[in-house]
């Protein structure tokens, strides 16, 4: 029983692990010897990929910084837009606060509304005026002011009726989808 597993694993046949060679214990030599020419060996070769690693992380910082740089840039020049477009609508507005027409229409995506007045109303429709959208607020301004608004800062027009342009299909006008004069509810 004084025998050690390795003993008895002996005994029954197993052979011993043969143990990997030893390094020698000479001192490596320290700078290029005359023999060398700078070939890169397989841990040269890793200092390589690494090097590359870090050349594209720093292009891609870079890529990022510029991205938000133009960003910033983009930002600043859509905010001098809207002070230029609040400083022409500061008295041009014609938003009455006695209106009660609520005339609605799309803007952004969602159906919005301004009140007018009858005339305006009229006015509106026949692109006589027009829907300035400013701090979320919806002006009404004459067509002069809407063109100078335009070109100073397109994004804020909500409204720009075309007079020319084509009346939609509506797809109910078909007679098939009238209804009866003696159908009652």
């Amino acid at each position: 029983m004084t025998d050690s597993i390795r003993d008895q694993l002996k005994k029954l046949g197993f052979k011993a692990s043969p143990t990997p060679p030893k390094p020698s214990k000479s001192k490596p030599q320290h700078g290029r010897s005359a023999g060398k020419t700078g070939e890169p060996n397989a841990k040269g070769g890793e200092m390589d990929l690494a090097k590359a690693y870090a050349i594209r992380a720093q292009k891609e910082k870079q890529d990022r910084i510029d991205a938000e740089r133009e960003k910033q840039e983009q930002a600043r020049i859509r905010r001098e837009a809207r002070q230029k477009l609040e400083k022409l609508l500061e008295d041009r507005t014609l938003n009455d606060d006695k209106a009660e027409i609520a005339r609605h229409f799309e803007y952004g995506g969602k159906i919005r509304r301004v009140y007018v007045t009858t005339a305006q109303l009229a006015d509106l429709n026949a692109a006589k005026l027009g829907v300035v959208q400013i701090r979320g607020r919806y002006l009404l301004v004459d067509a002069a002011t809407l063109a100078e608004a335009e070109t100073i800062f397109s994004d804020a027009i909500a409204l720009k009726v075309d007079p020319d342009a084509p009346v939609a299909d509506d797809p109910y006008a078909d007679p098939q989808y009238q209804v009866p004069d003696d159908l009652v509810w």
